[in-house]
């Protein structure tokens, strides 16, 4: 079984890349692709080969799937964007009779109509029209997601966001990495599709309690609408189009898109999922190292 990492030298490309080393697949079965593979040169130092793979680029993707087996396909960067290139690594498996496609999707991608739901909702459409066997993992907000906030707190000592009192399952990077390694590897997942999800959905009340814990000081959430929000991020500066984004995600989570835990992804991983305060520390002295 030959496995191909697309978007390699991102967080969660570099993580599950590790983590399929840790299982035992050896290096020489790994194909780490990036846009840029200067970025990944590092990996093959280790054994692991190296390839272009650029989503609007097929020729790239053609090339990086010869004698390819498996295909984690990591979500694009780019919201709004994203299911062109999708769907021109969806074809190129197609065509390269890939026997298992993995994709990281987003929550309720196809049942709730939220701001990062039409990429992802157009990506499981042409991956269940494509005829490749595939598994989708939906998976929640990264506890990584909230480090800026917190580190913003620390000297505001608030956390200001229009979430109302909407929840969480946040999980860390290397949680959900170590789903896609299991998920690449074993047999009895195709056809599934995984909402994934951390162990305990917290509420913003419990984020500030968690940033004080890690911070070593006092930090408390204070709610605002969704105009005072938008308001305020374009007068801090925020460019309005990534402000209108990041008020509409927090619109999703004050619906309870993100809420979600059945326990999934600790059982696919076969341990609890990271602690909130944990993964901020660790994700914080890793910024601050």
């Amino acid at each position: 079984m030959t496995i191909l990492v697309t978007a390699a030298s991102g967080h969660l490309g570099r993580l599950t890349i590790d983590a399929l080393l840790a299982r035992g697949v050896s290096a020489s079965e790994i194909v780490a692709g990036a846009r840029t593979p200067s970025k990944v040169a590092d990996l093959a130092d280790h054994g692991v080969r190296t390839v272009e793979l650029d989503y609007s680029v097929p020729a790239s993707i053609a090339s990086a799937l010869d004698g390819i087996d498996t295909v984690l396909l990591i979500s694009g960067s780019e919201p709004g964007k994203r299911a062109e290139g999708h769907k021109n690594v969806i074809d190129a498996a197609r065509t390269a009779n890939v026997a298992k496609l993995v994709y990281t999707s987003a929550p309720k991608a196809t049942t709730v109509d939220w701001v990062l739901a039409p990429d992802h909702r157009a990506t499981e459409e042409a991956l269940a029209a494509s005829g490749v066997p595939f598994v989708v993992l939906r998976n929640n907000w990264y506890v990584e997601n909230f480090t800026g906030l917190v580190l913003g707190a620390a000297e505001s000592g608030v956390i200001t966001a229009s979430v109302g009192d909407g929840r969480v399952a946040s999980a860390t990077r290397q949680d959900f990495a170590e789903a896609a390694a299991v998920v690449l590897t074993e047999d009895g997942h195709l056809g599934k599709v995984y909402e994934l999800g951390g162990d305990i959905a917290w509420d913003y009340d419990e984020l500030a309690a968690a940033a004080s814990d890690v911070l070593h000081r006092a930090v408390s959430y204070v709610p605002v609408t969704a105009a005072d929000h938008l308001s305020a991020l374009e007068a801090a500066g925020t460019d309005a189009g990534t402000a209108g984004f990041l008020v509409a995600v927090d619109g999703a989570i004050a619906q309870g898109v993100l809420a979600d835990t059945d326990g999934t992804l600790s059982r696919l991983i076969g341990r609890p999922t990271t602690p909130l305060r944990d993964g901020l520390r660790a994700d914080i002295a890793l910024k601050q190292s």
